[in-house]
């Protein structure tokens, strides 16, 4: 399991022309499974999402979480975060989960992390989806958290 988190300023998501996610100051997720990821891994990670220290106190220090900031969350099903491109020129995807696991544990993580900030500050795009994800980074600053 992946979530490559990216600090934002602003981010939103568009499906077929309308916005279904949008957000300020916070994180845009890109959320990956992989075919032995378990629930249990599911909810370190929203552990992780939820204490990751990476937005700036007032002397410059990467030591504020999305609480202390009161940030928003987009999270975004992101099955080529697991694409394999070790031979040829085109990424295999054989280490993504199938849908039918690949679902349930990406719903469980928007859950968790609207368990513990709020249904209002966590939007998502829509599993399966061609979406439109637009966001300014902020730094740039990005993270790969693996579970």
């Amino acid at each position: 399991m992946k979530a490559l988190v990216q600090r934002v300023t602003e981010a939103s998501v568009t499906i077929d022309g309308e916005v279904v996610a949008e957000i300020g100051k916070g994180y845009l997720i890109l959320f990956g499974v992989t075919y032995d990821d378990t629930e249990a891994k599911v909810d370190r990670l929203v552990q992780r999402v939820v204490k990751l220290r990476i937005f700036e106190d007032e002397s410059g220090k990467t030591n504020k979480s999305i609480e202390d900031v009161a940030g928003s969350i987009i999270v975004v099903s992101q099955f080529t975060l697991y694409a394999d491109t070790d031979h040829g020129n085109r990424p295999g995807f054989s280490a993504a989960a199938r849908p039918d696991l690949a679902v349930p544990l990406y719903e469980r993580f928007v859950a968790g992390l609207r368990a513990a900030l709020g249904p209002d500050r966590v939007g998502t795009g829509r599993f399966g989806a061609d979406m439109k994800v637009r966001l300014l980074n902020d730094g740039p600053f990005t993270v790969e958290l693996v579970a």
